[in-house]
């Protein structure tokens, strides 16, 4: 297969601008790989760009194209290219943007191989939110001593720093609702609830250990003023602009940038080992990436929304993915549940 399809925007705005273009293989250059794409995560940061808020940090060429993360199957190489082959299972990122695309080509450097043991899709998803997780929790310093608060921790770099943090030894007090704090008790966190009161319930949470770093994925403007009310110096809160600061870094960052590839490539060995298991919340067929990044944009994504290249739907039934996620389900369960509960509690009706 040589054509395929390509995200492409002329103009900034919102979904109504996103479509799909044919897209013909690319001939690779002498220190290039072209990449069958089979798996590319989607990253709010990226929509941001696409509608025109990073416009002061980064500057488009239009026609545009979308897409930092990406795992597949090289199909060319340059005639420079080494320690690399036709065929070999690659994961990556795409420096110029593009990956969301059934080909992409990229200098050598931007890839490394895949291991064996780490799925298409959590490849697929990895670079960009893995790799801002790892860069945040890596100059916190976290050791057996800290006791870390992270919000929206169970969102997609959120889940990942705070099992990066709990790997590093340290205690992890996780802000998030709570339809999602089975979850993060499941990654080894203590979950607390956002909302008045929130200060007490993470120092009861911290037991009498003090509060020495803070996360904020929120974007919440009264998350400093509670960090400096649990007592957390200022030089050990990480705001969300930081955070941005990391991912716009990431987002544009030279396939010559070695330290990028070093963090993704110790990232793919901690999940291959299991210290990190990086949460799918919704997987969808390419041809659906618009439906993806609007699962995204509600903002209750646990873990990482990724698109497939090939799904194995052959498309008689092109509406498969649309049956409920397993996530609104159980919500929705629940809340249906809580009258019934509610009911019973009173005495005036009786179990089925």
């Amino acid at each position: 297969m040589r054509i395929g399809s390509a995200v492409q925007y002329d103009r900034y705005g919102g979904f109504d601008v996103v479509e799909l273009v044919p897209q013909e293989r690319p001939e690779p250059g002498p220190g290039d790989v072209v990449v069958e794409i089979v798996a590319s995560g989607l990253n709010h940061i990226e929509r941001f760009l696409r509608e025109g808020g990073l416009r002061d940090r980064i500057e488009l060429e239009f026609p545009a194209h979308q897409g930092v993360d990406f795992a597949g199957i090289v199909r060319a190489k340059g005639a420079e290219v080494r320690r690399i082959r036709v065929g070999d299972e690659v994961m990556g990122h795409a420096p110029d943007g593009g990956a969301h695309a059934t080909w992409i080509r990229v200098p050598r450097e931007a890839v490394m191989v895949k291991p064996t043991h780490v799925g298409w899709e959590v490849a697929g998803g990895l670079y960009l939110a893995g790799c801002t997780a790892v860069s945040i929790v890596r100059d916190l310093r976290l050791g057996p001593d800290d006791t870390v608060v992270v919000s929206a921790a169970a969102g997609g770099v959120g889940h990942i720093e705070c099992q990066l943090a709990h790997d590093a030894g340290a205690t992890v007090i996780a802000l998030g609702s709570p339809r999602n704090h089975d979850y993060l008790r499941q990654i080894g966190t203590l979950p607390v609830v956002y909302g008045d009161g929130e200060e007490t319930r993470i120092r009861d949470a911290a037991d009498g250990r003090p509060i020495t770093a803070f996360i904020d994925n929120h974007g919440d403007a009264s998350a400093r003023s509670l960090a400096a009310a649990l007592g957390v110096d200022e030089k050990r809160f990480v705001s969300s602009e930081d955070r941005r600061d990391v991912e716009i870094r990431l987002l544009r960052a030279p396939a010559a940038d070695h330290e990028v590839m070093e963090d993704l490539a110790l990232l793919a060995k901690a999940v291959e080992e299991r210290r990190v298991q990086v949460l799918i919340s919704g997987f969808y067929p390419f041809e659906y990436i618009v439906d993806a990044y609007e699962d995204l944009a509600e903002m209750h994504s646990r873990g990482k929304v990724v698109v497939g290249m090939q799904p194995v739907e052959s498309g008689a039934r092109l509406d498969w993915y649309r049956s409920e996620k397993a996530r609104d389900l159980r919500d929705r369960y629940a809340e249906e549940r809580a009258p019934e509960t509610e009911t019973m509690a009173g005495g005036s009706a009786s179990p089925s």
